[in-house]
């Protein structure tokens, strides 16, 4: 087995059938089938199941993807390796994270990075829970993984450094700003105000669910998937929306005005790495997180 045939079965995993990926790849669809049919061949397992046009993963092709993927991982590691020594400061650096650390500490850290190391080109996927963060980190689809939970994450295996606690704040809806003067309100203040919600599972839902279930007589207006449409819906006038401290700035630049919510809920925010062979690429983002660590104190 080479790494070619891996690298093309991880193509097909990745764009969803042999036709993209034979595109991805730049080589023709023929020959992609015949590479996939020789690495079926040497397992002498079937990796896909062919149902008309698709391409379905196969239960051994499902335990393939993880291994697969971290082989090509740690080559990239030795090819880097190899290249650092020579001084060649290129590659590719994937990170994987969730919406709020995506905004901040994420922009902070990328900004630093990128002043030291210009010309590596960073992958940033998104993931909305910690469990995708860890799984995605796990199975060498991402090196770096930003993960915001209500505690901290502990995960056996994987790397974890806390970065920031973020609390939670009020982006307030321009329109229906009856609250009094200050920088606090408490969760009781919410009632008679309408809500923008985030979905079930995130901490500023949880936030929004406890002070309904306490007899808080507030109103869930919207529910959102992606959090990108939530400061346009607050600036719209939709609502007020419970968020983590990550907003504030962008908020306030677009003239908003945000308040801590009493008693303060916090989102632990963490990066996530494997605990060996990683390029020097993520070690060097690590030791940026590191010293975002540090500033943080």
């Amino acid at each position: 087995m080479d790494t070619r045939k891996l690298k093309y079965f991880l193509a097909v995993v990745d764009h969803g059938g042999f036709n993209r990926a034979a595109e991805h790849l730049l080589i023709a669809q023929p020959s992609l089938s015949q590479t996939i049919a020789g690495l079926e061949r040497e397992l002498g397992v079937p990796l896909f199941h062919r149902i008309g046009r698709r391409a379905v993963l196969s239960e051994a092709g499902k335990e393939l993807v993880g291994p697969a993927r971290l082989v090509m991982r740690d080559l990239d590691a030795a090819q880097s390796a190899v290249q650092a020594l020579r001084g060649i400061r290129s590659g590719r650096l994937d990170i994987i994270t969730m919406p709020s650390p995506g905004i901040e500490p994420l922009t902070s850290m990328i900004a630093s990075f990128t002043r030291a190391h210009p010309s590596v080109r960073l992958n940033v996927s998104a993931a909305f829970t910690p469990e995708e963060v860890i799984e995605s980190v796990r199975n060498g689809s991402s090196e770096i993984g930003l993960a915001g939970s209500a505690t901290p994450v502990r995960v056996p295996g994987v790397q974890v450094l806390e970065l920031e606690r973020q609390p939670l704040i009020l982006i307030v809806n321009p329109h229906a700003d009856t609250f009094a003067a200050g920088t606090a309100i408490r969760r009781e203040d919410l009632a008679g105000h309408r809500l923008i919600a985030s979905q079930r599972g995130s901490l500023m839902r949880w936030l929004v669910d406890d002070a309904l279930a306490r007899g808080v007589a507030a109103e869930i207006v919207v529910e959102v998937a992606h959090r990108t449409s939530i400061l346009p819906l607050v600036l719209a006038g939709v609502g007020h929306a419970v968020m983590p401290f990550s907003w504030a700035p962008t908020a306030r630049k677009s003239g908003l005005r945000t308040l801590l919510i009493e008693p303060v809920a916090h989102l632990e925010v963490a990066v996530l790495s494997r605990k060996e062979d990683l390029t020097p690429a993520a070690k060097a983002f690590l030791d940026v997180a590191g010293e975002h660590t540090e500033g943080a104190r």
